[in-house]
């Protein structure tokens, strides 16, 4: 038996540990080799950096993984791209083995090198560039930077696959032809493309926090790797805004209840029964302090603001039933008032119903479909059926239709659950 299962085993191991690097190392190499290359070569890039992991699929799965992988796949990425240049007759390279990264280099090195964290921001602040449209910024951003797939893209931004796929041939082509140097412009033009930028990481955290599909419902690097580069953002003089502090405290309160939303089993476990006392104190008190840095009298509070104001109220809330619905309610009401969507408006019904009750929120939930596209909306089906369940109505028919709309493995285990 073991025989059997130890290869699938390790299979399995190794899918894990190269999604994991894909999705933390992907953006960085790109961005690095973007900076060195240029950003006329950005689809070669892409190839190089994309045929870098299905080598890693297929030589790890026989020999052992490198002690440092990040550094493996750079320099096969960097080896691959001088030979597709080369074939191309773009550019004349000698092969310099010099001034590759080694496989051998220790990790500590490969990560002190500020080119790559400085990489990351021009791509990003690139990606930005005035002359591209706000559509073609956010794809070109979470496609490079993110590693985002069509499906994850088109969730994030209320569209269809097709349409972000063709969009992003577009933007590619956009920014060859407008953008030829990574770098971050200073002052007024930093600001102008600021608010892009915390879009960006807005939705790299969102995606790393409750993620679309796959066998996680949380990936801890993707959001870490937002708060990084909030973080980083704020070091820079010209990047002081109410929304950045706001963005990082909201992405320090959500972060604080990782260990609570997945307990030993690897299970979702939903705020209701989750473990207050794993709450991390020491990312509550610093999202405290940013929210406070981020009031302003005279600056409307933006989605980051009324959504860390919202995570604040979950987070010190004793318990569950304790919970201040009444102010979540209120905070949520602005934020469709004031800068309306269909998810913003759909997820008030929540402290509405708690608030007003199960049966005033069915009400709530039917206006709502009445003006939205609801059928492809795993989420309206989900709150329906918790509606009905607390007015002991049948529910299971709409938690079928959720699962049937859920491609994320474990939230479709914890929605077969409520069949049982």
């Amino acid at each position: 038996m073991l025989g059997w299962a130890s290869p699938i085993y390790m299979e399995q191991q190794l899918n894990n540990t190269v999604t994991h690097l894909f999705r933390n190392e992907y953006g960085r190499i790109i961005a690095l080799l973007t900076s060195k290359y240029g950003v006329s070569h950005i689809e070669k890039i892409e190839d190089a950096v994309q045929d870098t992991f299905l080598k890693a699929m297929r030589i790890w799965g026989y020999q052992k993984i490198p002690d440092n992988p990040t550094a493996w796949l750079y320099k096969v990425a960097n080896n691959g791209l001088l030979d597709k240049l080369r074939r191309a007759k773009k550019m004349s390279y000698t092969a310099d083995e010099n001034s590759h990264f080694e496989a051998t280099t220790e990790a500590s090195e490969f990560y002190s090198n500020t080119e790559i964290t400085d990489s990351q921001l021009k791509l990003i602040f690139a990606c930005c560039h005035p002359s591209l449209s706000k559509e073609h910024q956010l794809v070109l951003s979470l496609k490079l930077i993110g590693g985002f797939s069509n499906k994850e893209l088109s969730d994030a931004l209320l569209k269809k696959k097709e349409t972000v796929a063709k969009s992003f041939t577009r933007a590619k082509k956009k920014f060859k032809e407008e953008v030829q140097l990574l770098q971050i412009p200073v002052q007024m033009g930093l600001q102008s493309r600021l608010f892009v930028v915390l879009q960006v990481i807005y939705l790299l955290f969102s995606e790393g926090y409750a993620a679309t599909s796959g066998e996680q419902i949380l990936k801890r690097d993707i959001c870490y790797e937002a708060l990084r580069l909030a973080l980083l953002l704020k070091k820079n003089p010209y990047c002081q805004h109410p929304n950045l502090n706001a963005l990082i405290a909201l992405i320090c309160f959500h972060a604080s209840r990782f260990d609570a939303r997945i307990n030993d089993a690897g299970e979702l476990v939903t705020l209701e029964f989750q473990d207050r006392r794993l709450y991390n104190k020491e990312l509550m008190a610093i999202g405290s302090a940013h929210l406070e840095q981020a009031g302003s009298a005279d600056t409307l509070p933006s989605k980051y603001h009324l959504e860390a104001a919202v995570s604040y109220h979950h987070c010190t809330a004793p318990t569950f039933k304790e919970t201040d619905w009444a102010t979540i309610l209120k905070l949520y009401q602005l934020q469709v008032q004031t800068q309306y969507s269909p998810m913003a408006a759909l997820n008030s019904i929540i402290p509405y119903a708690k608030v007003h009750g199960p049966k005033k929120g069915l009400e709530a939930l039917e206006a709502w479909k009445n003006k939205n596209d609801y059928k492809q909306v795993a989420l309206f089906y989900t709150i329906r059926a918790e509606l009905l369940a607390e007015l002991k109505k049948e529910f299971k028919p709409d938690i079928r239709k959720a699962i049937a709309l859920t491609e994320n493995v474990l939230v479709r285990r914890y929605l077969k659950k409520k069949l049982e």
